[in-house]
């Protein structure tokens, strides 16, 4: 029904407009095909004039209506301190735009009724003007110098790279999201290369780069107030832009040319939020979250300002702005999981074999809680679980070494301790193998502890093969359980 009428509307319409041109061509007929034109050029010039006069003022009504929705008025002014040269030299080259809008509208619009067809006038041809054309060619010159020598004072303001950056993170963009990397206690980014990129290692970062290991994969972007900022900015797979615009922030993310962009906050989040509520317009409901403000639930927000591709709309992050004080204690949160909870000890990472200082006084920590609750408990077994066998042999893998030593420096913190060295195995293979197994495997930590300064006679290595397991032997994970090492407090 409802297309029906809509068909209807557009068919009288149609009707009504051919009727108007019979009409029209029916008045010229009776009066004259000259008076008929000169009327008509009379009121297409009055209609043009009474255009230009709503167009202006609408335009420059609505203007003023909508600019607090628009950045550099209103509430939101530049949220960075470079930002105030970049809003400068957009206010300058707007001033200068709008009149030229004003005046060439004026003039289009005036000619047009001045200029208009009338019965007695020919038109003047003017075939060259020297002076005129030295104006409109100087003036427009003379004004795009000064905006250009403007735009750069304005832009080597901005990308000045002196050097005195107190923060870096880096941006790299994909189809269709940003991963935002920040350094680690180094206060140093890694290199990259995109050949190393793998499955594990989405940003290709090159673990060779000790800089890499205590780098921060962070789900949202976190700055301090006042503080300058450099932003590496990449692209994994096609061409993005990195756009914050509350910050004045904008450069492209290509594909094999890593960009840069230097700013520096001037306002936090929660100030930003507290400006905003001062405009009406924010003192609405948020249709996203009916029971708060617009200003309430407002945040800085990176977005993705190039057509990237269908999911172009999702490539948001938050961006958040606080004091330095909470900037820290939100960087003490962060973890550097991405290389130690992905990478670490996988056939990908070059420092498998061996544990970082960090690594290993922590494991030092924990295996002297351990031994110190052994000796006060009735159970004096502690089993020695980073100690681990190559499969079939007798030779300790390389990181081994730690807990042994760990078990060395207990032995020479309590002088008065005697362990037993107790090796045990799984049922693969027969009790005649087993047993030598876990003999030599026994022999072999005993006699890394006897070079480590500890006296033979508060060791004993006994192997007890496959006779005493902890788990079933009917799976791998039960089997792995059994191949073990274990110390057992005899004396203290």
């Amino acid at each position: 029904m409802t297309f029906l009428i809509i068909f209807l509307c557009i068919l009288l319409t149609a009707v009504v407009l051919v009727q108007l041109g019979k009409v029209t061509e029916l008045a010229t007929s009776i009066r004259g095909e000259a008076d008929a034109q000169e009327d008509l050029n009379t009121r297409q010039g009055l209609l043009g004039m009474i255009f230009l006069v709503l167009f202006l003022v609408i335009s420059l009504v609505t203007a003023l209506y909508y600019k607090n929705w628009m950045l550099g008025y209103g509430p939101h002014a530049s949220a960075s301190i470079h930002g105030d040269s970049i809003d400068g030299m957009f206010n300058i080259t707007l001033a200068f735009t709008y009149i030229v809008f004003v005046l060439t509208h004026i003039a289009l619009f005036w000619y047009a009724w001045k200029y208009r067809g009338r019965r007695g006038r020919k038109a003047l041809f003017m075939p060259h003007d020297t002076k005129l054309e030295l104006v409109w060619t100087a003036i427009p010159a003379i004004v795009m110098c000064f905006l250009v020598v403007n735009g750069l004072m304005a832009w080597n303001e901005v990308m000045g790279d002196d050097g005195d950056e107190d923060i870096e993170i880096e941006a790299t963009a994909q189809q269709f999201s940003w991963t935002i990397r920040y350094p680690g206690q180094d206060g140093k980014i890694g290199e990259k290369d995109y050949k190393s990129i793998t499955g594990l290692n989405s940003l290709g970062q090159v673990w060779t780069d000790t800089k890499n290991l205590d780098d921060i994969i962070a789900d949202k972007i976190v700055l301090p107030i006042g503080k300058k900022v450099r932003v590496r900015i990449t692209a994994k797979d096609v061409l993005h832009n990195f756009d914050l615009p509350h910050f004045r922030v904008k450069m492209d993310a290509v594909p094999g040319l890593p960009t840069f962009f230097y700013f520096t906050p001037k306002i936090t989040t929660k100030e930003y939020r507290k400006n905003l509520s001062k405009y009406p317009e924010y003192q609405a409901q948020d249709p996203n979250n009916p029971e708060m403000k617009l200003w309430e639930t407002f945040n800085f927000a990176l977005n993705c300002a190039e057509l990237c591709g269908s999911g172009h709309y999702a490539m948001k992050k938050i961006v958040e702005i606080v004091s330095e004080e909470e900037y820290n204690k939100w960087l003490a949160k962060q973890k550097p999981t991405y290389f130690t909870s992905g990478v670490r000890f996988s056939d990908e990472d070059p420092y498998k074999n061996e544990l970082f200082d960090i690594e290993d006084s922590e494991r030092a920590a924990a295996f002297k809680t351990t031994f110190e609750s052994t000796m006060l408990a009735d159970d004096k077994t502690i089993l020695l679980d980073k100690v681990e066998f190559a499969f079939g042999k007798n030779e300790l893998t390389p990181l081994s070494r730690y807990q042994i030593n760990h078990l060395a420096s207990e032995l020479k913190r309590n002088p008065n301790v005697s362990i037993e060295l107790a090796g045990h195995t799984d049922n693969v293979g027969s009790d005649e193998t087993n047993q030598r197994y876990s003999e030599a495997r026994a022999n072999v930590v005993y006699n890394m502890l006897r070079q480590k300064g500890i006296d033979e006679n508060r060791l004993r290595a006994v192997g007890y093969g496959e006779a005493q397991p902890i788990a079933e032997n009917d799976s791998d994970a039960g089997r792995q359980k059994n191949r073990r090492t274990e110390a057992r407090i005899i004396a203290q």
